[in-house]
């Protein structure tokens, strides 16, 4: 493993801890909006990642859901979401992770999942294989959409949710099943470990997917990136095994 992967994993295994040692503990709520809610413990989450982060490499840039920090001068920036499936976790669902990446130069060299309550760490590096818990894993072989599991993210405006209701409603009739699980870097880790044959969402932050998309990719899956055209400044994303045909996936949106 190179110097930056070892520390991500390390970095993920000690906020994985820090979540893990409070699940199912009271919380403090910074802030509680209609669909979502902030916890103080992300912001501590964050801090203890950017923390162990930048003691190694003091020079890199931080993008994270709990705040940035910017460089100009380097080509390195860490994408973090310190604890993705914030609201599972508040309700006590044991679906949640730590997802931290590492792009040069707008390109993911580096991604890392942790699920603590699972006890699963899923990582990648450029160029390489996908592994979860030190074991290679491979996309599924699933090539017809009505043997296929997909999961599909939604997110929190009107227009947001009217095409993710459009996207559920058709795979539902075509698909084996359909998913809502809350955590879009599981979901996408699940993709690449072949669990799930899909997973879609149209308005979407890089903190994230940014390490599951190269889990993803390292694992044989393919992706579909864009600009969200319902929200400007996030991702509008497919991904899935690159053996179902996309147009099959995607019938009746773009």
């Amino acid at each position: 493993m190179n110097q930056y992967l070892d520390v991500a994993i390390a970095a993920a295994r000690a906020a994985g801890a820090l979540v893990r040692e409070n699940f199912g503990r009271p919380l403090t709520v910074n802030t509680e909006e209609a669909h979502d809610i902030k916890l103080e413990l992300d912001v501590r989450s964050q801090e203890l990642i950017t923390k162990l982060l930048l003691e190694k490499f003091p020079g890199h840039a931080i993008l994270g859901e709990e705040g940035s920090e910017e460089n100009t001068s380097t080509d390195f920036e860490w994408v973090i979401d310190p604890i993705d499936g914030t609201v599972n976790y508040f309700y006590g669902i044991p679906h949640f992770c730590i997802s931290i990446a590492l792009r040069e130069k707008g390109e993911i060299i580096v991604g890392v999942i942790y699920d603590p309550i699972r006890e699963e760490l899923w990582h990648a590096e450029r160029d390489g294989a996908a592994y979860l818990n030190d074991k290679p894993i491979k996309v599924s072989q699933s090539r017809e959409i009505s043997k296929s599991i997909v999961s599909i993210g939604m997110s929190k405006t009107m227009a947001e949710l009217e095409i993710a209701f459009s996207i559920f409603k058709d795979l539902m009739a075509r698909a084996r099943k359909c998913r809502l699980m809350g955590s879009a870097a599981l979901d996408l880790a699940y993709v690449a470990s072949g669990r799930f044959d899909a997973y879609i969402e149209r308005s979407v932050n890089w903190w994230d997917i940014a390490a599951g998309v190269l889990l993803v990719k390292c694992a044989g899956g393919e992706l579909s990136i864009s600009p969200s055209t319902i929200q400007s400044g996030k991702i509008s994303l497919i991904a899935w095994n690159g053996k179902i045909d996309r147009d099959h996936i995607t019938k009746t949106y773009p």
